[in-house]
Order: C-alpha cells, then structure tokens, then sequence
C-alpha cells in the first residue's frame, strides 16, 4: 500500500468514526414507538409528521431561521470588512489581529455564553432576539473572514488599478470590481456563519427568549426533560439540511480560494 493511498484509508476510516455516531439518530427517528431506541422490526414516519403538525416545533423552526438569517448577515459584513482590513496590515500586528479574530472559536462556548450573558444583562439585551443575533454574529466573525481572505489572497490587485484608472470610485470599484471576483469566498462565509447560528445551542440556552426558544434549545428540553422521540426527527432534518449547507459553503470556498 503507498503513503497516499494509506492516508486515504486513514482519513476514511476517521470520518467513519466521527459520522456513523451521528447517523444512529436516523433508525431511532423511525421507531414508531415512544422511545429513543433502535427499531429494525418496524419503521414509521410519524415523528416527522408531528414535527411538522405541532406549532411548537415549527414556531422553534422559524425563530432559529429568522435568528441565522439575521446573525449571518451581520456577520458577512463584519467579517468581510474584517478581512479587507487584515490583507492591508503586515507584521507582528497582523498576528494579534488574527488571534483576536480567532478567539469566539478558540474560548469554549460555555465561557463565552456565561460572558455575554452577564454583559447582555446589564444592557438589557438578555433573552431578546437582538441579543442572541448579535452573540451569534460576533461568534461567527471567524467562519466568514477565513473564506473571504482566501478568496482576498487570489484576488489580482491590477483589476482594481485598471478601474481606477478608468475613473471608477472607490465604492464602484468594491461593487462592480472586487465584490464580484470575491464572491463566492463572501458567500461560503454567510452560509458557515448561518450554520453556525441555526446549530448554536449552549449561548441559545443563556440569551434565547424562554417565550421564543430555537430549534436547537427545543432539542435540548425535549431531551432532557423528557421523552419526545420527536426530537430524533428532528435531529434528522437538521442534520440533513446542516449537511448541505457545509458542502455548499465548503464548495463556494474552494471555489473562491481559486478565482483571481
């Protein structure tokens, strides 16, 4: 067996690992009883039909796609000035920048929830929807530079000159030029942050409206303060549509890392 070949086989073995865990969650998403078990006798789609029939649930759906929709677009702009701002700075001061920006995804989650939390409270921010976006997109900063610096570093400066030169402005320069050349890096970035936003649940727990709760947080009560097999079912819609989301946005990615 070669190196390359050994490496593919150790990567498919590791990816294994770390998936068929996560895809249990189908089987128990079709036992017709009510039970979070494994049933290979008989399957049954009723799980799905009552998270589509209870209004919590949807209720739950809506709130975390309007709190994504939200956080993700705040977030693109944040992290798209971001990272026009990094590819300017050189040096020492570069390397802080990053780690300042890398820090939502190096401090565990709990931390950061506990710290927003105390701070939200003081301004009133606590258990509102504007809270949890704002947490949210500031958490996501990370996701949406790292694409849009890829696509940044490929990016031909000559294009930007010529459109100057041609007496374009600055603004008409960034919209007609730039933006569409690092496009597909900006959108990789707002479909991660929106991933990341619609999946969040541990500073969903602390800043979300008891009221108004995220699907995430739904997920959570319904497994841990009871037995609701519906929350297999939709374990199984979130993980199917967060699954298209990553490989479109790792798609977008590579294809903004490319362009220039």
């Amino acid at each position: 067996m070669t190196d390359r070949a050994f490496l593919k086989l150790t990567g498919l073995l590791i990816g294994l690992w770390l998936v068929l865990p996560t895809l249990v969650i189908v089987p128990v998403s079709l036992n017709p009883r009510r039970s979070l078990a494994v049933s290979w006798s008989d399957w049954s789609l009723q799980w799905f039909q009552r998270f589509f029939d209870d209004p919590r649930w949807l209720d739950a759906l809506t709130t975390s796609v309007v709190v994504a929709v939200q956080a993700s677009v705040l977030a693109t702009v944040l992290g798209t000035m971001a990272a026009f701002a990094l590819e300017r700075v050189t040096g020492k001061f570069r390397r802080v920048l990053d780690a300042s920006i890398a820090t939502p995804i190096v401090i565990p989650v709990i931390l950061l929830g506990i710290g927003i939390y105390f701070a939200f409270l003081r301004w009133g921010l606590a258990g509102t929807t504007q809270g949890l976006v704002l947490a949210h997109a500031v958490t996501a900063l990370p996701l949406v530079v790292h694409p849009v610096s890829a696509a940044l570093s490929r990016y031909d400066r000559s294009l930007d000159r010529a459109a100057s030169s041609l007496g374009a402005g600055a603004v008409a320069r960034f919209y007609q030029v730039t933006l569409p050349m690092i496009a597909p890096g900006v959108l990789a970035g707002a479909l991660f942050a929106f991933i990341w936003s619609f999946d969040e649940v541990v500073m969903a727990i602390f800043l979300s409206s008891p009221r108004q709760p995220t699907l995430p947080v739904l997920m959570f009560n319904s497994v841990t303060q009871s037995v609701d097999p519906t929350v297999a079912a939709a374990s199984v819609l979130v993980l199917a549509s967060s699954t298209v989301v990553v490989l479109l946005a790792m798609a977008l990615s590579r294809k903004g890392a490319r362009s220039g």
